[in-house]
This record gives structure tokens, C-alpha cells and sequence, in this order.
């Protein structure tokens, strides 16, 4: 289990959005069990992520808890800094 938070420029919105082309159904092709405008839960392949976005300081600050999916969550996390 991985838990870890980043930051971007990204609005909250705009970072859940990005993270569901990326883990869901067009991307690791995770299914999406829960869905708001700041926060995402997928789930698949054996494991789950839980994405939270808020907005922090005039950045989004993005927590991550990841079960088996830790490489694609710092590959993520790579791509929205």
C-alpha cells in the first residue's frame, strides 16, 4: 500500500479528470466505483486507488492511496507536476 501527495497546477477538477483518462476505462482500464468533482475511488487488476484534490495555497494538493497500483501512481503523479 502506497500513500503519498503531490502538487500541481492543475485545478482539483482538472487533476480528477486527467487521473480517470489515465486509470480509467481509456487508460489501465480501472473501474470507476466512486466519482466527485475533487476525488475518485477505482478499483481493478486485484488492488484500488482513492484520489483526493483540493485546492491549496493557489496550488491543488493531490493525496493518493494506491493498493497494487504504486508504479502507476508515481508514473501519474510524474506527468501532472
Amino acid at each position: 500500500m502506497l500513500k503519498i501527495a503531490a502538487k500541481t497546477k492543475l485545478s482539483p477538477e482538472e487533476a480528477i479528470k486527467k487521473a480517470v483518462e489515465f486509470f480509467g476505462p481509456t487508460g489501465f482500464q480501472l473501474k470507476i466505483v466512486d466519482q466527485t468533482s475533487s476525488s475518485v475511488c477505482l478499483e481493478g487488476g486485484g488492488g484500488s486507488i482513492e484520489i483526493t484534490a483540493c485546492q491549496e495555497n493557489g496550488k491543488t494538493s493531490i493525496e493518493f492511496l494506491s493498493r497494487e497500483w504504486d508504479e502507476p501512481v508515481k508514473e501519474f503523479i510524474r506527468k501532472i507536476r
